[in-house]
């Protein structure tokens, strides 16, 4: 189990330790809970995970230490690139969740389930809903042993091996948009993200459903199938040697940069269950600062920009072959930037209609339009280069220890 953060948790963090608990407890299973820590709140963290048992709390001079172990032993060309392509000195979701993934090979774990910082569980009839009991239950087994309350799987996919259990979530919006849904640019900021060529229905069905949540908890409920990578969340997710085999695209400042694997998942049609063990996302007290505020949405900004990108890759890949993603991800950076140089004019007037604090938001863009246009970019060429070196970082992490010495 995983949590990354960069902020203030130590309540998320207890409850985190609650659910490892339970695993341990409630499966055949050893429980390695690792903790991400780029906060300022290192030792209150600490005190937090002291009493619980197989903790893993690195901060970035950890993390930074057995990366360079790694990419040493894995040979790979180009280890300074790679080295700032697992922990760059700016904010990526991505990036973050491909150390985690590093570091659950050297640990010799067989999967990989993330939580958030900014999130907690659900209670029902007095007991907390942990998402670990349905990721444990379906995880890695043959999809024609699995028994969910649904099944729609094709018959022709059921001899292969459960690769992915998530969820969604309840409470605020996954996107801090909520206090503009109701103004009228809501709609023409947020279509931005559909795919080129959606129809206006399509698009309308989109903005209503996206970054909503899903209904509260009322009894366990479960389906089988290529998993909607719409409806799961990766606060409430989970990886069976998918995540061996592509990494998360290392993007900066970019928000939705770590879907990517629930979209492989969906085109590689690999067995998969949706649960409904939602967590609870809450936004934090730092997001609404001024400054965080204007973070945030930046990074809003960057996902429209990067999705250029991404729904050609989504449009093309057919499986989980690394290569074949590689090349479908290099030719989608050699596309003609014009595209996306409207949508950002589009995105900057979307943002100076909804006012008030958004202004700020829309000045940054038109002041850094070509910046933002340029990382979008190599955003994408830094992952068709992780993406090649994936599987030597994976096999050098497996005989590398977590801590040195």
């Amino acid at each position: 189990m995983t949590v990354p953060t960069n902020r203030e948790c130590a309540a998320t963090l207890a409850e985190v330790v609650e659910e490892a608990a339970y695993a341990a407890k409630n499966f055949a299973v050893e429980v390695h809970l690792l903790v991400l820590d780029s906060s300022a709140e290192y030792a209150a963290h600490a005190r937090v995970l002291s009493e619980a048992d197989n903790v893993w709390h690195l901060d970035e001079a950890d993390q930074r230490e057995f990366l360079s172990r790694v990419i040493k032993r894995s040979a790979v060309a180009e280890p300074g690139l790679l080295a700032e392509l697992m922990l760059p000195r700016r904010l990526s979701y991505g990036a973050c969740t491909n150390r985690a993934f590093l570091i659950a090979a050297a640990l010799g774990c067989e999967s990989v389930h993330r939580r958030d910082s900014d999130s907690s569980f659900q209670v029902w009839n007095g007991k907390k809903i942990f998402p670990i009991q349905a990721e444990l239950r379906y995880l890695g087994k043959r999809a024609r042993l699995v028994r969910t309350t649904e099944n729609r799987l094709d018959p022709s996919l059921r001899d292969g091996t459960v690769a992915m259990v998530g969820a969604s979530f309840v409470g605020e919006m996954s996107v801090d948009l909520g206090e503009v849904r109701d103004h009228a640019a809501y709609y023409d900021l947020v279509r931005l993200w559909a795919a080129d060529g959606s129809s206006e229905a399509e698009t309308r069905a989109l903005v209503e459903e996206s970054f909503t949540g899903s209904d509260p908890f009322t009894g366990d409920w479960s389906e089988l199938a290529v998993v909607d990578p719409m409806k799961v969340d990766m606060h409430n997710i989970s990886f069976h040697g998918l995540h061996e085999r592509v990494p998360l695209p290392p993007a900066t400042d970019t928000i939705g940069s770590d879907y990517f694997l629930i979209h492989v998942a969906d085109k590689a049609r690999l067995p998969g269950v949706r649960h409904n063990r939602h967590i609870v996302n809450f936004h934090t007290a730092e997001r609404k600062t001024d400054a965080g505020f204007l973070a945030y949405q930046l990074r809003f900004a960057k996902f429209i920009l990067s999705m250029y990108y991404f729904h050609f890759v989504y449009g093309r890949m057919t499986g989980d072959d690394p290569a074949a993603i590689a090349a479908i991800v290099r030719e989608s950076a050699r596309q003609d930037r014009k595209p996306n140089e409207a949508k950002s004019f589009r995105l900057e007037r979307a943002y100076r209609a909804l006012g008030g604090r958004f202004t700020p938001v829309a000045d940054e863009i038109r002041d850094n339009r070509d910046r933002l246009l340029a990382e979008a970019r190599q955003d994408i060429e830094d992952h068709a280069t992780l993406i090649d070196a994936w599987a030597r970082l994976v096999e050098a992490a497996r005989t590398t220890s977590v801590r040195h010495g």
